[in-house]
């Protein structure tokens, strides 16, 4: 090694540049984590070096690797089924879905279609007869609505679903029937004669125009036909259309055209009622039409095969397209029903404008994409761009926000690939919080960047910044990873999904941080070397000022101040520029003293960061001399000069540590108290945008006619024929909830099993009387009634193979028995006469058998005798009892119902019969039966899991402790705000609040992993740490900020509230713990230096004199000649401290030679790692 130049060429006590690592540590004393992490540092350098040798190349294939994963957004998938989103995986409500599709199909037996109407002045009566005709005037609107599609014309009629068409022999009168047959309506007019004329159908009478429903007049009909019968029950009925009272009309619901299988109940029909202290309904606030339509596989198998559709290729896609455009339709003219000066208002919805509400709500916005990423794109560029443009840095923010979009695209590509389905949240929300969560590292590379160590040699400087910051990117990101990893924890496939993109987003920006952005800093480092300007590097700088290493020269009155480690130096240059060409030459001036450096805000424990280019600070004064010019204070401040000169001293005060720290207990106990305020729920009029049509029915909705169809389904693997008793119990018990909507007192239970045994009842009567009366003997029934005959076929059943008939039970046995059973060797052959009997019956119970019993025909005059085999039904594997549930308005409402009804279903399981609920409660709400425990599971599993990838890659339990307990309290105190903000808790904050550990790691890690690489007392490093971490931390809180700004104005009142408001607030408390709290915590309680000096300070070590002027510098003349500028730079001078007794010594034949180019590195993580020789750019 070569010999350094004699000690009296350089300043006194001035130390040579040795490596980082060593003399910083005690003999002996080199811990295995700081071991570690020097050799998990030691790689970072390596990459650094190879991306910054390569760095053209790296940047190519990075931008051709994730350009071609972005390719896959084209085969993305946007899931809108709410079923697909919000059913839990593998839940017991998947399952029993899964077990009803598997029996069913994929469709309900209908749709529904509803009308609400509503005064426009709240509170008034609707039940007169002037509100009742402007609600008979917005159904007849909506009824008579066709839309025309593949050269056909489809209306109500065509479309409706009817119930209970009847079976007949000869399809021309099958047909006649069924275009006769009414639609299947619920509707307060059902109550008057009006209801009728919502019904298309029409019949012809010889000698008259068709009559139809709509253009029947009954008073003139009965006036023709008087005179040939007796209609005076007919004009008993007329009576009601005389000025009724329509509150006592519709008292007790609403009959449709079948009287005894079709009564709608008032809770179906009227909303916001009132009563008077007897029971007798005085007022309502609103009225409910229900307009049911066929499923689109109904109204493809109705059509299939018909003269109709043979010339179109009828297709159930066909028929789906139908439907959808006849609702939209429907929706449209029923809404412009009633002038706008009507004191009534009509709300309408139907299945396909909630379809319409999801696709919507799932469409990416570009404008609001394109508008946040240029928001991101101006502030990243105006932060990094300098006047100097030796350091500035605008083109790399702009780079840095592109790359970072680049990788948000390819990560969602990637998920395409991948098979993951879209959602509302992957297009509303992901694109914007992946940038702000990408552009943090951006921000943190690219200050320490232009941080790096005086004499950091070109060729080595992308290394250094790796090395300085690369642990805590790493840290942040994987911990990042892990939490959206953890969140997919929470069962909802929307939520997994969206917890499982987010994971793959942040993988891509942590790729693309860690080797394509350092690939890019290298070109604007050429940039920069090459004197280009910034953003427009394709000119150069005719006048770029630049950092110049200077030799410091040797004090002029030879005192040095001892005990000392680092002092900073500013030297006043002066730097010609001449016009012939773009050399600078820098001069010094030849006389220059020494000065001590001015006290320090930290008891003279802190001082300027060694070699930090964006904070130079010029001194323009002289010693006892006026400067010729002074620089403008604004260009002195930055946000690392805030936080050494004023922040850092003000925080770590004691008053102000006891200040934080009882404010921030306050707001812990506050989160605490307002964690107990948090419901739970996800009301649909939360999703839908305010102020829109949809929001204002479904308020409606949910405020007057919160009811929920549901039923309770039974299972195959019991017999039903045996297990009678245990179904009727059943059906009590669920009956009995409190939720459960009663029946009439006067209309028996509305279930297939009573209907079934009561039709049976009533042929057995009717047989009865044919026996008694003698029309049916042993051998004969063709006299008898109809439901005679039929009881007759029954009863003649033994339903042995063998000896399938025996007359002689004709008298001795009953198609039911005295407890109300029927005998189980007739269950199945008589459902099977049931179902094809008593069609209305069957579509009123709402049964849906699986498998379907036979066709059976009846037909009383067969003489053949084959009429009285009756084939068998199947053992029944699905069939259900139908519910609504009423009252449901909050989630506790909901999930009380819900328990209930899987007590009930547990109570039937133990006698044998196996059963579950369905509907749409059962479907949504079940998650919140376990959602907290899910949710508390998630963040403890969650904290656990930052715990101890903290303490792996820091290798100190004691700092991963404190942030854990750090990211604890931004969780609990983000669940109480939003509790004082009234936001529920549903899936959605579920996901955010576990993500909220990740995202608060981006706050606290920096900060912790540059207290515990720092050295001195717990203040000085926990300065140290605020310094050099509070502006990148500062700039990402604020990229984050910009980029959720443009999720406030999402037309969807739901984003705003659940995604734009919960991540601000966390994005503010992360800012808030990481740089008040955290500091403040580790200055009391942080782990004692990992790094220590190798010298103690001499007790006998003069104090120096008080400064004069601020700071080392050097005397400069007041005057300079013309054609010089002056130039202010900062370096650092190391001063030889005393060695400690027994410390290794460099020997005189070892010390390294010094030059300009090497000065001593500054603090930080990068003096732990060893460093590899990098070749230089080429």
């Amino acid at each position: 090694m070569a010999r350094p130049p004699p000690l009296g060429e350089l300043p006194p006590g001035y130390t040579p540049p040795a490596r980082p690592a060593t003399p910083q540590i005690l003999a002996g004393s080199l811990k295995a984590p700081l071991w570690l992490r020097a050799y998990f540092q030691g790689l970072l350098f390596s990459l650094g070096c190879g991306i910054q040798r390569h760095c053209g190349k790296v940047l190519f294939l990075g931008l051709l690797a994730f350009g071609a994963l972005a390719l896959g957004l084209r085969v993305a998938i946007i899931e809108t089924d709410l079923e697909q989103l919000w059913v839990e995986v593998g839940s017991r409500v998947s399952q029993e879905l899964e077990y009803t599709k598997e029996k069913l199909g994929e469709e309900a037996a209908y749709t529904s279609q509803m009308l609400i109407q509503t005064p426009r002045q709240e509170g008034e009566n609707v039940l007169t007869p002037e509100a009742l005709d402007l609600h008979l005037q917005a159904a007849l609107t909506a009824s008579k609505v066709q839309v025309s599609l593949y050269g056909k014309s489809w209306d109500l009629n065509k479309i409706c679903y009817k119930s209970g068409v009847p079976l007949i022999e000869n399809g021309m009168i099958e047909r006649m029937i069924e275009k006769l047959f009414p639609c299947v309506i619920l509707t307060p007019l059902d109550c008057f004669w009006e209801g009728a004329k919502l019904q298309g159908g029409s019949a012809y009478l010889p000698g008259r125009p068709d009559i139809q429903w709509t253009n029947l007049d009954p008073e003139q009909l009965l006036e023709e036909l008087g005179p040939f019968a007796s209609l005076e029950g007919f004009r008993e009925l007329l009576d009601k259309a005389q000025a009724p009272n329509v509150a006592q009309e519709l008292s007790g619901g609403c009959h449709g055209f079948s009287h005894k299988f079709m009564h709608w109940q008032e809770e179906l029909l009227l909303g916001g009622m009132a009563r008077d202290p007897q029971g007798q309904l005085l007022r309502a606030e609103a009225l409910q039409s229900t307009f049911l339509l066929m499923s689109p596989r109904q109204l493809y198998e109705h059509f299939r095969g018909d003269y109709q559709t043979h010339d179109i290729g009828w297709s159930e896609e066909q028929a789906g397209t139908v439907l959808q455009a006849w609702q939209r339709r429907f929706v449209q003219l029923a809404q412009e029903a009633l002038p706008e000066n009507a004191s009534q208002q009509i709300h309408a919805f139907s299945s396909t404008t909630l379809d319409d509400i999801l696709h919507a709500f799932s469409e990416v916005s570009a404008a609001r994409v394109v508008g946040g990423y240029l928001l991101m794109l101006a502030y990243a560029c105006v932060t990094m761009l300098r006047w100097d443009c030796a350091q500035s840095q605008g083109a790399v923010g702009l780079a840095g926000v592109l790359l970072v979009a680049l990788a948000v695209a390819s990560g969602l590509g990637l998920c395409a690939l991948l098979g993951i389905a879209f959602n509302a949240a992957t297009t509303q929300v992901l694109p914007f919080l992946a940038l702000g969560i990408g552009v943090d590292d951006i921000f943190l590379l690219a200050h320490a960047f232009t941080e790096a160590p005086p004499g950091t040699p070109l060729q080595e400087r992308m290394g250094e910044c790796l090395q300085r910051t690369g642990t805590s990117v790493t840290l942040t990101s994987i911990n990042n990873m892990v939490a959206f990893f953890m969140a997919a924890l929470v069962p909802i496939p929307a939520l997994r999904a969206f917890s499982l993109q987010a994971a793959i987003v942040v993988g891509c920006n942590f790729a693309a941080v860690m080797l394509v952005f350092p690939a890019v800093l290298s070109l604007d480092l050429h940039r920069r070397h090459c004197q280009r300007l910034d953003v427009l590097c394709c000119f150069s700088s005719p006048c770029s000022a630049r950092v110049i290493q200077i030799l410091p020269q040797e004090l002029g009155n030879g005192t040095v101040p001892v005990g000392i480690a680092h002092l900073t130096a500013t030297v006043q240059a002066f730097a010609h520029c001449e016009a012939s060409s773009q050399h600078v030459v820098t001069i010094l001036p030849p006389q220059a003293h020494l000065v001590p450096p001015p006290s320090d805000p930290l008891g003279s424990e802190l001082f300027s960061p060694g070699g930090s280019t964006r904070d130079l600070l010029g001194q323009e004064e002289g010693t006892g001399q006026k400067a010729a010019c002074k620089s403008l204070p604004c260009a002195r401040w930055s946000l690392a000069h805030f936080a050494r000169s004023q922040f850092a001293p003000l925080l770590l005060q004691s008053h102000t540590k006891a200040v934080v720290l009882v404010l921030f207990g306050a707001l812990l106990g506050l989160s605490l108290y307002g964690a107990t305020l948090v419901q739970d729920g996800l009301a649909l009029t939360d999703v839908v945008p305010r102020g829109t049509k949809e929001h204002a029915f479904l308020s409606a909705q949910l405020r007057y006619f919160s009811l929920y169809e549901v039923a309770l389904v039974t299972q195959g693997g019991f017999d039903y024929a045996h297990s009678q008793r245990a179904l009727f119990d059943l059906h009590q018990r669920f009956s009995s909830l409190k939720a459960v909507l009663p029946p009439p007192a006067t209309q028996a239970p509305r279930t297939w099993l009573h209907y079934y045994r009561n039709w049976l009842q009533g042929i057995q009567a009717a047989f009865d009387q044919d026996w008694a009366s003698g029309r049916i003997t042993h051998h004969s029934y063709r006299n008898g009634s109809e439901d005679g005959a039929l009881a007759y076929k029954l009863l003649v059943q033994t339903g042995d193979a063998q000896e399938p008939l025996d007359f002689s039970q004709l008298t001795t046995k009953k198609l039911v028995d005295k407890e109300g059973l029927i005998p189980p060797e007739l269950f199945y052959m008589g459902l099977t006469v049931w179902v094809s009997s008593d069609p209305l019956g069957l579509a009123a119970s709402q049964a849906n058998f699986y498998p379907p019993p036979p066709e059976w025909l009846h037909d009383k005059y067969d003489t053949t005798g084959e009429n009285l085999r009756i084939p068998a039904a199947q053992p029944l594997e699905f069939a259900q009892f139908p519910f609504l549930l009423r009252g449901l308005q909050k989630t506790a409402d909901f999930v009380e119902a819900i328990e209930g009804a899987r007590a009930a279903c547990a109570e039937a399981g133990r006698a044998g019969v196996r059963a579950y609920p369905s509907g749409s409660p059962f479907l949504f709400w079940e998650q919140y039966l376990g959602l907290r425990r899910c949710f508390l599971l998630a963040v403890c599993t969650l904290l656990l899991c930052t715990f101890l990838v903290c303490a792996l890659l820091l290798l100190n339990p004691w700092t991963a402790a404190l942030i854990v307990l750090v990211l604890a309290m931004m969780t609990v105190e983000l669940f109480g705000i939003m509790g004082f903000l009234g936001i529920k808790l549903s899936a959605i904050p579920v996901v955010i609040l576990v993500a909220s550990v990740g995202i608060g790691v981006e706050f606290t890690v920096h900060v912790a992993l540059g207290f515990l690489t720092a050295q001195g007392s717990r203040n000085l490093r926990a300065a140290r740490a605020l310094e050099r971490t509070f502006a990148p931390v500062t700039d990402g809180a604020i990229s984050t900020l910009l980029g959720l700004l443009m999720l406030a104005g999402s037309n969807f009142d739901f984003i705003v509230r659940y995604f734009f408001v919960v991540l601000t607030i966390l994005t503010l408390l992360g800012l808030l713990h990481g740089l008040v709290l955290l500091p403040v915590l580790l200055s009391i309680l942080g782990p004692p230096p990992e790094v220590v000096q190798m010298y103690k300070e001499s007790a006998e070590v003069l104090s120096p004199p008080a400064p004069q002027g601020g700071g080392l510098r050097w005397g400069v003349p007041s005057t300079l000649p013309q054609s010089f500028a002056r130039v202010t730079t900062s370096m650092t001078v190391a001063l030889h401290p005393p060695p400690l007794p027994g410390a290794y010594i460099h020997p005189a034949s070892e010390e390294p030679t010094w030059s300009p180019a090497a000065t001593p590195a500054a603090n930080g993580p990068s003096n732990l790692g060893s460093r590899g020789l990098c070749p230089a750019t080429g």
